[in-house]
């Protein structure tokens, strides 16, 4: 090959601009994965990102809190010798709240991602499928297990300064909070899954509220036909197929908690293994869903 003419030789240069080899640390997956988790919790709430992002997380936040407080000021204020509602009951009153605020948030955690094609991008880094969805579906249980259990913790502190009887008070606040980490983890995989199904946050929304909303509807409407009849079997296995109504079945048969079934007619510990089974296969079966859907990265 020709060196080239004098003249072109004269025109060559060459220029440092000061590439170098990378010689740090390589953090790996494990970093990758955690960091992830946090950028996913961190979006559950707002935080770092707009002002606008922030107001639907935190109004929902407070609407938990709010009542809960008010329920320990009264409690403090008359010498209550006990709290009026139960700590395992009051995710299954606020449950409404709870829907709303995994139909805002779930799909705001993987729809974005579909649409806007970052799953490729993510992929290319240190980090597998497995990661994501771990990530992903810790991030949204540890986001509903902070609203659900944040209200729990007032009312606990609220006992305590209203010097109601310390043991009670512990044993159902520690039932209280295996209830909602129960509930936190169902309703992860659930919501996640049915906002994964669609790239588009609307029909993600969509999604989760009637998945929650029609089951629990038609379970209740069903349940109290079935009270009226006096088919109180009946209305104990009908609770199998409504998210809520399936921990409100294990926290009535294992933590001690009043049914809100019709009637009050919750299973008991025999049954109650079956419900837990259920809770058990629907967390497993929405991660195993989640793993499924996102098997290719180019999706």
């Amino acid at each position: 090959m020709s060196a080239g003419t004098p003249a072109q030789s004269a025109q060559t240069q060459i220029h440092n601009i000061g590439y170098r080899k990378y010689d740090g640390q390589r953090l790996g997956r494990a970093y990758a994965r955690r960091s992830l988790y946090s950028q996913s919790l961190r979006g559950a709430y707002g935080l770092g990102r707009s002002a606008k992002s922030k107001v639907t997380p935190m109004i929902l936040f407070a609407v938990m809190c709010v009542p809960a407080a008010i329920i320990v000021a009264v409690a403090v204020a008359t010498n209550a010798t006990k709290l009026p509602i139960e700590y395992t009951r009051y995710a299954i009153v606020t449950q409404a709240i709870i829907g709303l605020y995994l139909a805002a948030q779930a799909p705001q955690s993987v729809s974005r991602d579909l649409r806007f094609k970052t799953v490729p991008l993510y992929f290319s880094r240190p980090i597998e499928r497995v990661d994501y969805v771990v990530a992903k579906f810790a991030a949204m249980a540890t986001a509903l297990l902070i609203l659900t259990g944040a209200p729990v913790i007032v009312l606990y502190v609220g006992s305590l300064l209203a010097k109601m009887d310390f043991t009670t008070q512990t044993k159902g606040f520690a039932q209280g909070m295996v209830s909602v980490l129960l509930l936190s983890l169902l309703f992860a995989g659930i919501g996640l899954v049915m906002a994964a199904l669609t790239p588009r946050r609307g029909f993600g929304v969509a999604a989760v509220i009637a998945v929650l909303t029609i089951s629990y509807g038609a379970v209740s409407t069903v349940q109290a036909i079935a009270d009226a009849q006096g088919s109180w079997d009946a209305v104990e296995w009908l609770g199998l197929f409504s998210p809520i109504t399936l921990i409100d079945g294990v926290q009535t048969a294992f933590l001690g908690a009043t049914s809100a079934f019709p009637g009050e007619h919750g299973p008991g510990a025999g049954l109650g293994v079956v419900y837990l089974l259920v809770v058990f296969a629907l967390i497993a079966g929405s991660y195993g869903a989640l793993m499924r859907r996102y098997r290719k990265a180019g999706l």
